[in-house]
């Protein structure tokens, strides 16, 4: 729904005859609509406005005035705008030209036909044998767990390693760029991490968190790590009120998930391995969920060392509610029936 000059000017009023100020007037907007929200000049005036006892949202007639200036010269200076900078906002576009919204609006995405989306990492240009595997798993999944309604899924464990950063400054926002509609997507940008970081490996169920195992000196994850130090943990926190509790792991395709020593180690244990589809991180709760979620929460904070890095992880991740945890396994399974409709293509921001 594209929302005129008058729908806005509607809710300035609004929160005119509620006794807002002006202020905490823009702010509402800003946090509703982004840079799509009127300028603090246009809010400022139509309180000013109001406050002279206006009540008419309509422009009032000015002899000589234009019908619009959604006219060829603008659409052609706002393309060449944001073909300068693929980051400009609403606001700096209106700085600029001294257009309302509203026309930017209407030139970008009616003239222009343009999108603002977030770049990001493509995960792997998928051959269409690789799209198969995953429909085939999705569908295998669905009936297996009942489209994840079957108790069952109680018992499926998953989990992954990431590496944490003592500072990520950039926020995924702002990374958004403007984009044609014939242009393929941007691939995302590496930013400017710290240094230092720390690997940790988290595992949860649909109940809830079950551990989480920093990988110590910064060594690389191999088999040796993984099935010593890391799944004992896991599984000793799971069995630790029901010793009979039937486990299914999920894990990616990495070599330390895949290797011999970890298969057999899984048999000694009676541990049931569900299996996941080469290239698919966003069939995995620890990559669609988790680890964005706390990383979100650390980005922009600074740590001094790995462990607080660690500590601040935890924390975070304890705080991730039961009803987040259920919620996010509802959504794994809607993600295999996504896969599914999708014929095995990434469907991430389709």
């Amino acid at each position: 729904m594209e929302l005129t000059r008058e729908n806005f000017r509607a809710m300035i009023y609004y929160d005119f005859r509620r006794g807002l100020s002006q202020q905490q007037c823009i702010d509402q907007l800003i946090s509703t609509f982004g840079d799509e929200a009127p300028s603090k000049t246009t809010v400022y005036h139509w309180f000013s406005e109001f406050n002279r006892g206006r009540h008419s949202l309509t422009d009032e007639f000015k002899e000589g005035r234009p019908k619009s200036v959604v006219v060829p010269q603008n659409i052609d200076a706002v393309r060449e705008l944001v073909m300068q900078d693929r980051h400009l906002t609403y606001r700096e576009i209106e700085a600029s030209l001294g257009i309302s919204m509203t026309s930017i609006h209407k030139i970008l995405h009616e003239h222009l036909a343009m999108k603002k989306i977030c770049s990001r990492w493509i995960p792997h240009n998928l051959t269409n044998s690789q799209k198969r595997a995953r429909v085939n798993w999705c569908k295998e999944m669905l009936k297996k767990y009942n489209r994840g309604a079957s108790k069952a899924v109680y018992n499926i464990y998953t989990g992954d390693e990431s590496w944490i950063y003592a500072y990520e400054p950039e926020s995924k926002q702002q990374s958004t760029v403007w984009v044609f509609q014939d242009e393929p997507n941007p691939t995302k940008v590496v930013r400017a991490r710290s240094t230092s970081k720390q690997m940790v490996a988290c595992f949860f169920g649909k109940s809830g968190h079950v551990a989480t195992v920093p990988l110590e000196n910064r060594r690389t994850v191999n088999s040796e790590w993984y099935t010593t130090i890391c799944l004992p943990e896991v599984f000793r926190e799971i069995r630790k009120e029901n010793q009979r509790r039937r486990i299914i792991l999920h894990h990616d395709n990495a070599s330390s998930h895949t290797s011999a020593q970890t298969s057999q180690y899984l048999t000694s244990q009676n541990v049931e391995l569900m299996n996941h589809p080469p290239y698919s991180p966003d069939l995995a709760p620890s990559d669609f969920f988790l680890f964005p979620y706390v990383k979100n929460k650390l980005r922009g904070q600074r740590f001094s060392t790995p462990e607080e890095v660690v500590d601040a992880f935890k924390m975070h991740v304890f705080e991730i509610s039961q009803s987040e945890w259920k919620k996010c396994y509802e959504t794994w399974f809607k993600r295999m029936q996504k896969c599914i409709d999708y014929h095995g293509e990434y469907f991430e921001k389709q």
